[in-house]
C-alpha cells in the first residue's frame, strides 16, 4: 500500500532520496487521510535549515491544525509552490504532485535510519 522507494518517519512524513542532491518530502496517504481535506499549508522558506523531529511547517484541515516534522536534519532548498492555490493536491496526490519539500540532506545515513514501507505498515498495524 506504501510505495516502496520511500523512507518513512512516525510523525508520517514519507522521504524519497535523489540520486545526488536533495531528498523530497512529504506526508503519507494514511496522514492525508486522518487528518481530512487540507485547506491551508504553511511551509518554511527556502534556505531555512531544519533539524530532524523539529517542527517545520503546519497543515491546516478542516478537522484540525497538524505540524510538519523535518525527517531530516539539513537546508530546504524547495518547497511546492502550487500548494498555495491547491492544498488538496495533498490529499490527491500525496505521493506525487502534493509533496511539500526538498531538503538538502547534511547526512544520508539519517535517510538511510528511517523506517522502509514494511516497517511503517507495521507502525500503522500496531497502532
Amino acid at each position: 500500500m506504501y510505495p516502496e522507494d520511500l523512507k518513512y518517519t512516525a510523525e508520517h512524513e514519507w522521504v524519497k532520496a535523489g540520486e545526488d542532491g536533495p531528498v523530497r518530502v512529504g506526508i503519507t496517504d494514511f496522514a492525508q487521510d486522518q487528518l481530512g481535506d487540507i485547506v491551508y499549508v504553511q511551509l518554511p522558506d527556502v534556505g531555512s535549515a531544519v533539524r530532524a523531529g523539529d517542527a517545520c511547517g503546519e497543515l491546516e484541515s478542516t478537522k484540525s491544525v497538524s505540524d510538519l516534522f523535518a525527517p531530516v536534519n539539513g537546508t530546504v532548498t524547495a518547497v511546492n509552490e502550487a500548494l498555495a492555490d491547491q492544498p488538496d493536491l495533498v490529499n490527491t496526490d500525496p505521493y506525487g504532485e502534493g509533496w511539500l519539500l526538498d531538503i538538502e540532506v547534511e547526512d544520508t545515513a539519517e535517510v538511510a535510519a528511517l523506517m522502509d514501507a514494511d516497517a511503517y505498515q507495521g507502525q500503522l498495524d500496531q497502532n
